[in-house]
């Protein structure tokens, strides 16, 4: 659901159950991100390097993506990060593409709460602002939003197959 904050601001939250635990889906997709995501989604993301910092408040990250692609790169900055929580905020502040020309901001807020025997919540929130004069059209909406759902599928599925990872 998509819901108008304050002028040109938008918030869409999302979450999806998964039979991983909290910690473990923390630690591949937050903490070893840089890691993990080039080897399992190798079709989509060439790497993700430091590009400041060592993974903790204020590190920049870029993701660089396989040539061919319509996003050739993003860099993202973590703004906030609770290791005990779970949690991680982090604002994206350049790539090509959508990102840079049709928004002001975007940010993504990822909570892992438990749920069930063993399980977590994943739960997403994203914040952002159109530039000036831009409409965001429902199909830009929807590639942010399901981006990282797919990434996390991914991750838990491998996590789930070596129940050894990030235990």
């Amino acid at each position: 659901m998509i819901i108008t904050m304050d002028g040109n601001t938008k918030r869409f939250t999302q979450s999806f159950v998964t039979q991983v635990s909290p910690s473990r889906m923390f630690k591949a997709l937050i903490l070893d991100s840089h890691n993990i995501c080039p080897r399992l989604l190798f079709s989509s993301i060439k790497s993700i390097e430091y590009f400041e910092g060592d993974g903790d408040v204020g590190t920049i990250k870029q993701i660089n993506y396989i040539e061919g692609g319509e996003i050739r790169y993003t860099k993202h900055r973590i703004d906030a990060l609770d290791k005990e929580k779970f949690m991680c905020k982090y604002r994206f502040i350049e790539g090509d593409g959508f990102i840079d020309s049709m928004l002001e901001f975007l940010t993504h807020e990822i909570k892992f709460e438990g749920y069930g025997q063993g399980g977590c919540v994943c739960k997403i929130t994203c914040d952002f602002k159109a530039k000036e004069g831009v409409e965001i059209k429902g199909i830009d909406i929807e590639l942010v939003k399901h981006k990282p759902l797919g990434m996390y599928e991914v991750v838990e599925a491998h996590l789930k197959a070596y129940p050894q990872l990030y235990a």
